[in-house]
């Protein structure tokens, strides 16, 4: 979950504001548990117990469902958030950054080289069939909300909409994603390397492919529990200082290295042959996982104020 400090994430910072909550929170991070077993848990009634789950459901820190057992139906709740990031207003920005924002469809790959496992779905059906690389040429799969593959690469051309007018600051590209195990394994590591107009921008380790009976938050009701439900929301910054992820450095690269003024961009995630961690990839658009989304393009920038038909060098000559 990534959120700000703004009164629309109140829920959340309420939800958390509470050593009960905090408490329900750790015991559903070991297993799903009822209202009753957490009532029993901690002491409580059931009533109280109700309420609390309340106020974690509406912050979109857990789900609840209806489980029939011997003893009649059953709320089961369940955490379906394992990381938060909050973004603070920056000190050294009187105002909000202006930006262009280009979401681009899971399915919109420009090219690829998959190899098994291998699949990709829409928010209705399987593309074709699992294990079938074919399918990824599949006319159906621009409509993709999910695809995973064992080995090879997948890549985005990016249209930019950057004008003459505007300098680049910085690019943040999010996505949610992990790795790609027979099932779901959530100890399956593997080496995921970004490149972005040919360039190497690093690799970053996935720890695992989620599921195990946790569903996504926005996975829908007819996918299986055994397989792919969710990733991690991972954040791409690239500017003056170099490439981050999650705030984490991840290489030198700077903006300026990336001919970031042309036209259209090409973003590449790729599970190389060579990696120390084979471990495939899974990516997650909107209707699909915990995040809602599609694949992110944020380009920041800042207006040139040089009057048109003067340079910066002829203004410097007339001061």
């Amino acid at each position: 979950m990534r959120i700000d400090v703004t009164d629309k994430w109140l829920p959340v910072y309420e939800a958390l504001a509470s050593n009960v909550r905090i408490e329900m929170i750790q015991l559903l991070a070991k297993q799903n548990m009822n209202v009753k077993e957490l009532a029993q848990a901690l002491g409580l009634s059931s009533a109280i117990m109700t309420m609390h789950v309340k106020k974690l459901e509406k912050a979109g820190l857990i789900r609840s469902t209806m489980v029939s057992g011997k003893g009649g139906a059953k709320k089961v709740c369940t955490l379906i958030t394992d990381f938060i990031e909050i973004d603070f207003p920056s000190r050294e920005e009187s105002s909000p950054r202006e930006y262009h924002l280009t979401e681009v469809s899971v399915g919109h790959y420009t090219d690829f080289h998959v190899e098994p496992t291998c699949g990709l779905a829409t928010t209705e059906s399987v593309i074709g069939i699992f294990d079938e690389p074919r399918y990824f040429l599949d006319p159906e799969r621009v409509n993709a909300k999910i695809l995973w593959f064992g080995q090879g690469y997948v890549e985005y051309r990016v249209p930019n909409f950057l004008m003459k007018s505007e300098d680049p600051l910085e690019l943040e590209v999010s996505m949610e994603i992990s790795s790609e195990a027979p099932f779901a394994n959530e100890n399956w590591p593997s080496d995921i390397k970004f490149t972005l107009n040919g360039v190497d921008i690093g690799t970053w380790t996935s720890p695992g492919d989620f599921g195990g009976g946790n569903r996504g938050k926005y996975t829908p009701e007819w996918w299986w529990n055994e397989i792919n439900q969710y990733g991690l929301l991972k954040v791409l910054k690239i500017n003056d200082k170099g490439t981050f992820i999650d705030g984490q450095h991840l290489s030198n690269v700077t903006l300026d290295q990336l001919d970031i003024k042309r036209k259209q961009w090409t973003f590449r995630m790729a599970v190389l042959e060579e990696a120390e961690n084979v471990g495939g990839l899974t990516l997650f658009g909107s209707g699909f996982g915990n995040y809602n989304q599609d694949i992110q393009f944020k380009l920041y920038y800042k207006k040139d104020v040089t009057p048109r038909g003067e340079t910066a060098a002829a203004l410097n000559a007339k001061s």
